[in-house]
């Protein structure tokens, strides 16, 4: 049964929401931001958490082994939130589709699930599932989205160097990824009618909206009468969807958050 909590969203350090959605880890890359993500789950709460797809990178596993502690941290915390009465929902996506066989069975509190439809505290019904089955490319051109998953990894490559190059000199996170991706038309075409294809999914399935993961941009929008969500990823934004205890939903951008909190700190040093 999950704890319910009283409509004030902070209590002491943590604020609490009533539901949360993540997606688009990547554990078990380098590209994974998991400090970020550590410092998130340990300032935030919820009744209920969906994790939406792609939580372990098993494409990038099955050619070279990578997990170091801070993954071990992500998926304990995880864990530890289940045990003490969090409803935990894990929708594999893509790149963990390996979990897609387990669809409907518990592991360590974590409910596994194809799909599923989520009401919100106002009564709205909303679709959650990663995505990629709206993604042409993936359905149509695999061996295509190989290999565009080589050359994101280079990119993020360029991306870990420029943030080490930025943290040197006092800086905060900056994605090199998402700001290109926002400046290739190619790109932000791509991105418009893959929100459109889903939200119109979702519009002929009856609900009122849809949460997904999958293109790493985290977007609230209304198409058509459709609220289309996207919790974003923590690979290059480094964003969650919340619901607040009345139903109104916000990505958080949780570099930012940091950011403006190391700021806040210096200025208390100061004073």
């Amino acid at each position: 049964m999950s704890r319910r909590f009283a409509t004030p969203e902070s209590e002491g350090e943590r604020r609490r929401y009533r539901t949360i959605w993540i997606s688009d880890i990547h554990l078990g890359t380098k590209g994974c931001n998991a400090h970020m993500l550590i410092d998130f789950l340990d300032s935030v709460d919820s009744e209920t958490m969906y994790l939406v797809g792609d939580i372990i990178d098993g494409w990038r596993m099955k050619k070279k082994f990578y997990w170091p502690d801070e993954h071990n941290d992500v998926v304990w915390r995880i864990l530890k939130r289940a045990k003490r009465g969090t409803r935990i929902v894990y929708i594999p996506g893509n790149h963990d589709e390996m979990f897609r066989q387990f669809t409907g069975l518990h592991f360590g509190g974590v409910e596994i699930l194809r799909k599923a439809v989520h009401e919100t505290a106002d009564g709205r019904r909303l679709l959650v599932l990663h995505g990629d089955e709206f993604d042409a490319i993936m359905l149509s051109h695999r061996w295509l989205a190989y290999l565009g998953d080589v050359a994101y990894e280079v990119m993020m490559g360029l991306n870990r160097w420029v943030n080490a190059i930025r943290r040197r000199f006092g800086m905060p996170y900056w994605s090199l990824s998402k700001h290109a991706k926002h400046k290739v038309k190619n790109a932000v075409s791509f991105i418009s009618k893959f929100e459109e294809v889903v939200a119109d999914a979702a519009g002929r399935r009856g609900v009122d909206g849809v949460v997904c993961g999958h293109i790493h941009t985290a977007e609230i929008r209304d198409i058509e009468g459709v609220e289309y969500y996207n919790d974003g990823d923590w690979v290059e934004g480094c964003t969650a969807l919340v619901e607040h205890f009345d139903g109104r939903m916000e990505v958080l951008h949780w570099a930012d958050e940091m950011a403006a909190r190391d700021v806040e700190d210096e200025r208390k040093m100061a004073a």
